[in-house]
């Protein structure tokens, strides 16, 4: 019995030649379980870690993860080009980008998304760019001795019409038109006026002739049809049945290096106020104020011209016919000259129908039964003269432009390229 007894807890209890207990033994016998789960958690740890990073590494789709970077494969080449992140952001302001779309590239602004576009495209600071002054200094003399050769062409033609009679003057006539409209061509397509050729509208020169000639002939023509005339061709005097307004076309040609300056003036300090500006909000408040001096600074300019031509031609000074339709072309080719050809286009196109339409109405009117086609011009030039359709046709045109002029030209798209000037 006591042996019985006492063999459980002998077995039990009893130690092993290295000292452990029988149940210290039966506990270590799942060890090797053991050492196998804890040998096989740590393996695939790891694996779950290096899945996880595999996903983080990754790289995001540009459009959640890194939108920004769709703009810059983009427009990498202008990046790596531009030397102030407002170049970009006027080519970005140009394409439709605005500061509410900006938001899904996550900034607050197109400024701060050029900035960041700009930091991320990696330049090469060893090697300048390389610079020519002297190039700008040579075009700059051309197109100011070019812009010169219009009002003396034309001062020359008007001497000339003066001095002749019969078919002298005529033929003085048709050389000194000849003559002025190519110096005129060549004035503007160099300098601060120039159009690129691609980006010229079609007919915009031709509506452009038809200003300037009802400028000149117009006014006579009106008169004389509407007292039953004309009954002969112009003779180019002042006093003939179909009188020459000479003195207001005098004046726009010698305002051409006046148009040309100014130009150049708004042009290059506008360049100025972009390099210094910090967000377009900024520039566009700082070039709008240059672009109305400059307008203003021709059209005086305009005026003191007009008064010396007609003092000179012994003509009364029509000035707001002729302030109208400088203003007129001078906004249009500023417009032109900066790529926006498309408005100046239009407006000169209604214009010279305006002309011609008034013109065309007062000839109709002759025919039987269509007399009331002539009132409205016929009460308008007995209220204000015959120079009431050219002033309000290219008032009004003028106005029309100033609209989009202050509005398109004070954008730092339209001074991010480099112009002669």
């Amino acid at each position: 019995m006591d042996g019985d007894a006492a063999a459980p807890v002998t077995g039990r209890g009893d130690t092993a030649p290295g000292g452990r207990s029988a149940d210290v033994r039966a506990a270590d016998q799942p060890q090797p379980s053991s050492r196998r789960t804890s040998t096989t958690v740590p393996e695939a740890a790891p694996a779950t870690a290096h899945r996880a990073a595999d996903r983080t590494a990754a790289p995001p789709r540009r459009t959640a993860a890194d939108p920004v970077k769709a703009l810059l494969h983009r427009h990498r080449e202008l990046c790596e080009r531009a030397v102030h992140p407002l170049e970009i952001a006027a080519v970005l302001e140009a394409q439709g980008v605005t500061d509410r779309t900006v938001a899904r590239f996550r900034h607050r602004d197109v400024f701060s998304l050029a900035e960041e576009m700009y930091a991320r495209v990696p330049r090469d600071g060893d090697t300048p760019p390389p610079s020519t002054p002297a190039p700008p200094l040579r075009a700059r003399a051309d197109w100011a001795l070019l812009t010169l050769f219009p009002g003396a062409l034309c001062a020359v033609t008007v001497a000339a019409l003066h001095l002749t009679h019969g078919r002298t003057r005529l033929i003085a006539a048709t050389v000194g038109v000849l003559a002025v409209t190519l110096a005129l061509r060549a004035a503007v397509r160099r300098g601060p006026l120039a159009v690129a050729d691609r980006a010229a509208a079609p007919g915009a020169g031709l509506w452009t002739c038809w200003l300037i000639g009802y400028a000149l002939l117009g006014d006579g023509l009106l008169t004389a049809a509407l007292t039953g005339g004309p009954d002969a061709l112009p003779t180019g005097a002042a006093d003939g049945p179909w009188p020459l307004t000479a003195a207001p076309v005098l004046a726009l040609a010698l305002s051409c290096a006046p148009a040309a300056w100014t130009a150049h003036l708004f042009t290059a300090r506008a360049r100025r106020k972009l390099a210094a500006s910090r967000a377009l909000q900024d520039f566009a408040a700082s070039a709008r104020p240059l672009l109305l001096a400059a307008f203003a600074l021709y059209l005086g300019a305009l005026e003191g011209l007009l008064t010396l031509a007609a003092a000179a031609l012994d003509e009364p000074p029509a000035y707001a016919p002729a302030l109208a339709l400088g203003a007129l072309l001078f906004l249009a080719r500023l417009l032109a000259a900066h790529g926006f050809t498309q408005a100046p286009a239009v407006v000169l196109t209604a214009a010279a129908t305006a002309q011609a339409t008034a013109l065309a109405t007062v000839f109709a009117a002759r025919l039987p039964g269509c007399d009331l086609l002539a009132i409205p011009v016929e009460t308008l030039v007995t209220a204000w003269g015959p120079a009431a359709v050219p002033t309000l046709t290219c008032a009004v045109a003028a106005l029309t432009l100033l609209l989009p002029a202050t509005r398109k030209l004070t954008s730092a798209s339209a001074h991010a390229q480099e112009r002669p000037c």
